[in-house]
């Protein structure tokens, strides 16, 4: 008779550990880090930043050329318009916060002041008893002669008239004309091809309105900066260049409804470049 298989009574083979080989560091190839490389890898990082620095961010950002590469990209004309830009916002939000000031603070009465206007009145009405006037009306002032309504707006009229010849002469005596309308918070740049120590005339003005310019040029690496204004109605002159290249106003309305600009120029210049 068979006997049964007992699987506790089986004989148990040995176990043996075998050693197992990995490819992964094979395929690993070490860096010296020397201190030699370290400095190299760190002064080509720092020239790389220093160029780009130089070439881009500084034009692109604020105006600041040192090479002269970034007028020619066009990124120093960004970069003078961005700081003009920032230079703008900051005077309105600072004219803000000082009309805003001077609207919260409240209204004050000077003792010393009211103190004088009753000496006076008692003066006058000293006076008044002297020379046998039976009552000095101060609240009261004899009514002033009003002319005519159609003689003030005769007279308002002919000031109108002259004020419009002055500011928008006749087109035959310039040799261009140019007009823009503004939206609010819109800006424009006109500019005049010109030689070193040309002269040319112009006369811009906002139609009754105002807003802020930026004279200046640029060319052949230079750039300056003739004059600036804020707020302003219309202006006349004559601008020289101060070398060879474009030359004339940046115009932007910062006022809260259109505004119409018009431009006159004549002169020695060789071309009127229009945005």
């Amino acid at each position: 008779m068979q006997k049964p298989f007992d699987i506790g009574a089986a004989p148990v083979p040995p176990l043996h550990a075998e050693a197992r080989h990995s490819s992964v560091a094979g395929n690993i190839n070490a860096v010296d880090a020397t201190s030699t490389g370290l400095l190299r890898a760190t002064l080509g990082s720092a020239a790389a930043g220093a160029l780009i620095l130089g070439l881009f961010w500084l034009p692109a950002e604020y105006g600041i050329d040192p090479t002269g590469l970034g007028r020619v990209m066009g990124l120093t004309q960004m970069g003078e318009i961005k700081q003009q830009l920032y230079a703008e916002a900051e005077a309105d939000n600072a004219a803000l916060a000082a009309a805003a000031l001077a609207v919260s603070l409240p209204a004050t009465n000077d003792p010393a002041l009211a103190e004088r206007l009753d000496g006076i009145e008692a003066q006058l009405m000293a006076i008044a008893a002297v020379i046998g006037a039976d009552q000095l009306t101060l609240a009261n002032p004899p009514t002033p002669e009003v002319a005519p309504a159609s003689s003030v707006e005769q007279v308002i009229a002919s000031v109108a008239a002259a004020t419009d010849t002055q500011q928008a002469p006749a087109t035959s005596d310039w040799r261009d004309e140019v007009s823009y309308t503004l939206a609010p918070g819109d800006g424009i740049e006109v500019k005049l091809v010109m030689e070193e120590g040309a002269i040319a005339e112009f006369l811009w003005t906002a139609n009754g309105a105002v807003v802020n310019y930026d004279t200046h040029g640029d060319g052949g690496g230079n750039s300056i900066s003739y004059e600036q204004g804020r707020a302003v109605p219309d202006q006349t002159g004559t601008l020289t260049a101060a070398f060879t290249g474009n030359h004339g106003w940046f115009w932007r309305n910062r006022t809260e409804e259109p505004v119409t600009l018009t431009l006159f120029s004549r002169g020695d210049y060789s071309e009127m470049k229009l945005p």
